[in-house]
């Protein structure tokens, strides 16, 4: 946990908003791209970082007896298969492709060092809002303080800033803002649904299912597999409906 209790706000967001704008400056500063061997270290590292808090946030999430953490990890599974089914009717994931795609035009299309406020802004709000782990840290800070996936993410968003902010100057840093507002938000909701959500005791099957979304967030970092984590996002709902339904 970031803090002892459920009240601890937005203490994610606001550490996922400091490393865009920290990582920004210093790509103003320095001007000087990393190395593709500390690249490559930076992203095992935060690969091996995100599986050790998914998985953790899973196994500390699984409560009762082992034959209760066996029925709570099934209906985890069964929230999962059911989220992707919904996620890939709604769209949830080719809207997430279109998101980065205009992403990458966008930095594609601008040129190095023009330092288009604007262009910036656009193209990094989008890459920095649209990741599956923009909801996904945002919902587990505001359920129990657990801010660990979204210091991950300032992590990359910062070294994401550092590189971009070369060819689109002081946007990137002003998309900071908008992530804060929009994963702020998401976390403001989560937080207040949490004392309704503890008393029927549903809290620890969104995080479990959480914690294995967040599992697969880093077997794509460290390109192990490819996933449409965006189509999965829907189990977060599916579980403790699941789990309310069962009366696991």
């Amino acid at each position: 946990m970031c803090a002892g209790k459920i009240s601890a706000g937005v203490v994610g967001t606001i550490a996922n908003a400091v490393g865009i704008a920290l990582g920004g400056v210093l790509g103003l500063v320095l001007r000087k791209p990393l190395g593709i061997g500390t690249e490559s270290w930076l992203k095992f590292v935060l690969g091996a970082l995100t599986v050790y808090i998914g998985l953790r946030l899973t196994w500390t999430s699984l409560q009762g007896t082992f034959g209760q953490m066996l029925g709570q990890l099934c209906v985890v599974v069964v929230a999962m298969m059911l989220g992707k089914v919904t996620g890939r009717l709604l769209g949830v994931q080719r809207l997430s492709n279109r998101l980065g795609k205009f992403a990458r035009v966008g930095m594609e299309t601008v040129p190095a060092g023009a330092g288009r406020f604007a262009d910036g802004f656009k193209t990094c709000t989008v890459l920095f809002c649209a990741a599956p782990l923009s909801v996904l840290g945002a919902v587990q800070d505001g359920l129990s303080a657990y801010c660990a996936p979204l210091i991950v993410k300032a992590v990359m968003d910062g070294l994401t800033a550092f590189a971009m902010t070369r060819q689109f100057g002081w946007g990137v840093i002003a998309s900071a803002i908008p992530v804060l507002a929009w994963q702020g938000t998401l976390t403001l909701v989560a937080h207040g649904l949490a004392p309704w959500l503890e008393s029927y005791k549903l809290v620890g099957s969104i995080n479990a299912t959480g914690g294995l979304l967040v599992f697969s967030v880093a077997l794509v970092m460290l390109g192990l597999k490819r996933i449409g984590l965006a189509d999965y996002l829907p189990a977060l709902l599916y579980a403790p409906l699941l789990t309310a339904l069962l009366k696991l």
